[in-house]
């Protein structure tokens, strides 16, 4: 399933609109120049399964990616994604 997901840079945090005023959300840190660690993923418990977890991690990587920045993955869904997904291994910091 396809979310529409939105960078909200003033709140530092990936996330999708769902039904009913729900959001699912991909928070980050900036805690140095060229560095997102990011370190909190929540999907609503009616959503979860969905692959909406993954959609949120891959937003946040293509955008670190696309702004030449390095990734820290405090986030244990971050973790593994990126265990599971080699091809991202050079983002981290």
């Amino acid at each position: 399933m396809q979310y529409e997901i939105i960078h909200e840079e003033k709140y530092q945090q990936f996330t999708a609109r769902l039904e009913q005023d729900e959001e699912a959300e991909l928070a980050y840190a900036k805690p140095e120049d060229g560095v997102l660690d990011l370190t909190h993923t929540f999907v609503p418990e009616a959503y979860r399964g969905t692959g909406l977890a993954q959609e949120l991690i891959n937003t946040a990587l293509a955008y670190a990616r696309r702004h030449n920045l390095k990734i820290i993955a405090t986030c244990v869904a971050v973790k593994k994604h990126i265990a599971q997904h080699p091809e991202h291994q050079d983002l981290l910091h």
